[in-house]
């Protein structure tokens, strides 16, 4: 008697080591979502609210305006200088044609005067002229160099003032508008993706903030589509030997569980695990790292996708689950006796959901 009773005890305690070292279980399973934190980009009370808590919004839909009167005062004074540049390039074309007409005229003038010192110079060659003839028509005509070199001058300003101060101020001032109507645009506040707003905080009359972590609301995201959705579970790190990515799996959310297990337990399959536990990680601070905090450790961090599609509208963002692991990739007689006695381990996460239900406690045991 002593005898068998000792080894059905070692048999007993083998089971149980084979049941629960190559089938995994955590009960920290939860399904991710993100979120868009809606912040403002400028500063000011609140006008119009344009949304409400639970609505559902698209992407380009507008959220709320905020008051606006100086950035609408803005844009039209850079409006009225682009005028001003404008009423300048204008004037400046009229200046090159009038410079441009001096020059034809002074060049007219020009060779009216040479040909006279041409004459004068012929005149006194013949002996019926004077020095002071020749004297003062070289007079006229060197001034009429100087006007000419003064208005070709004058022409080249107006073709430098509109060929690049114009163009270069134009530029300015319409980047200035441009800055003006941004600036304008960021106090109506659109959402940029598809969703449904929650935390909605605030009231018309509210002071906007472009403090990321005061947001004015937030937005939680429809699932992507041809997306899988990934359930992210926290394993023992004494698990990390016997886990293995392609391992299946069966998953139990809080929300999914029903006294008929219709739909209460999803089979997946473990596609990704994360090389480094996070309790380790060391990020640059001026404080020193103290070890004391990893006697409390970390999880082995494993991503899960459902094996059937279309139980992936079956999970709600953000619930609680258990995560039940099976190992099936050993070889030989072991291998499936290893693989069988997972039925105990499949049988116990049923009644795990069934007394989640009826103790109302939820699948993790309630607070603790």
């Amino acid at each position: 008697m002593k005898t068998a009773v000792f080894l059905w005890a070692i048999m007993a305690f083998t089971v149980f080591v084979v049941i629960f070292y190559f089938h995994p279980k955590t009960y920290a399973g939860v399904v991710p979502f993100r979120t868009v934190s809606v912040v403002a980009q400028t500063s000011g009370p609140v006008t119009d609210i344009y949304v409400k808590n639970g609505q559902r919004v698209n992407t380009g839909d507008l959220l709320f305006r905020i008051e606006n009167s100086a950035q609408l005062a803005a844009l039209s004074e850079a409006e009225a200088q682009l005028a001003v540049i404008e009423a300048e390039q204008a004037k400046a074309e009229d200046n090159k044609l009038i410079a441009e007409a001096s020059v034809r005229e002074i060049q007219a003038r020009l060779v009216s005067l040479r040909d006279e010192l041409r004459d004068a110079k012929s005149i006194l060659k013949r002996g019926y002229g004077t020095t002071n003839n020749v004297i003062e028509a070289r007079s006229q005509v060197q001034v009429g160099e100087a006007d000419l070199d003064a208005a070709k001058a004058q022409l080249d300003l107006t073709d430098v003032e509109l060929t690049e101060g114009i163009p270069a101020r134009l530029a300015a001032s319409e980047a200035a508008i441009e800055k003006a109507r941004t600036a304008l645009d960021f106090t109506e506040v659109r959402s940029f993706t598809n969703g449904t707003v929650t935390q909605l905080a605030l009231s018309v009359g509210s002071p906007t903030t472009t403090l990321v972590l005061r947001p004015s609301m937030v937005i939680i995201p429809d699932r992507p589509e041809n997306t899988s959705v990934r359930v992210s579970a926290g394993f023992s790190q004494v698990s990390k030997t016997t886990l293995y990515e392609g391992m299946p799996a069966e998953i139990a959310c809080d929300t999914n569980a029903s006294l008929s297990y219709r739909n209460a337990i999803l089979p997946a399959r473990i596609v990704l695990l994360q090389p480094a536990v996070a309790t380790g990680q060391v990020t640059p601070s001026d404080d020193l790292k103290d070890l004391q905090n990893a006697s409390q450790r970390g999880t082995i961090h494993a991503m899960l996708e459902l094996i059937h599609n279309e139980h992936e509208a079956l999970l709600l963002d953000g619930s609680g689950c258990i995560v039940q692991t099976y190992t099936n990739n050993l070889e030989g007689v072991f291998g499936h006796i290893v693989a069988a006695t997972g039925v105990v381990k499949a049988a116990g996460l049923r009644m795990k959901v069934l007394g989640s239900i009826l103790a109302g406690i939820g699948l993790a045991g309630g607070e603790h």
